[in-house]
């Protein structure tokens, strides 16, 4: 697929979506309330994307991923709760100038790899650091129900999930193929491991 996909985007640090994997999100603020309303009125597609720096508006990664919106749930007072399942990752081209209070872009969909699998040593070795990382932050993990996860699950799942920094969680997102982002993921659960979480961010 190529070029000029208009999207909106809901900039999130820590927020990583990928394709056929889901993101549950509280939304308050009133930009990103309308931003809500209009992808509900029109292809109930969200581009999920880091801010790459601070400010504001902040600066953007060139990579994020569209989410189309498979639940929402509209609050009394106007926040909504949403279910975002992943599309396609996007590459973006260059932001648009618009009326609205929400951010718009023009993006360019990247073909979706939906067959890759993990070596079996590979697997062994992600699944063994994954243990090691969970008992050092004190989580608790269904086990039994992660062993059942298809390779894509697992890798994706713990790279949305796993609480590691903004570059750190773009640098998975735009890893080369699952192997790769496999042994990043596995790289990361290390270095992290180490630290006494003052540098982590945490999803919300």
């Amino acid at each position: 697929m190529s070029g000029g996909t208009r999207l909106s985007i809901f900039p999130l640090p820590g927020a990583l979506l990928f394709p056929g994997m889901h993101l549950p999100l509280h939304v308050f603020e009133p930009r990103y309330r309308a931003m809500v309303s209009d992808a509900m009125a029109r292809d109930r597609r969200i581009g999920m994307i880091q801010p790459s720096g601070p400010g504001e508006p902040p600066s953007l990664y060139d990579i994020g991923c569209v989410g189309r919106i498979a639940e929402v749930e509209a609050l009394d007072d106007g926040r909504y709760n949403l279910v975002l399942e992943g599309v396609a990752l996007f590459r973006l081209l260059r932001e648009l100038h618009v009326t609205t209070p929400f951010r718009q872009i023009e993006a360019e969909l990247l073909p979706v790899a939906d067959d890759e699998t993990l070596s079996l040593g590979r697997r062994a070795s992600l699944e063994q650091e994954a243990r090691r990382f969970a008992d050092k932050q004190g989580y608790a993990v269904d086990w039994d129900a992660v062993n059942r996860l298809d390779d894509q699950s697992l890798v994706n799942g713990i790279a949305q999930i796993a609480p590691f920094d903004v570059a750190a969680k773009q640098a998975l997102l735009e890893a080369t193929g699952l192997e790769d982002r496999a042994e990043l993921t596995i790289q990361l659960m290390q270095f992290f491991g180490r630290h006494d979480g003052d540098d982590r961010v945490t999803l919300q």
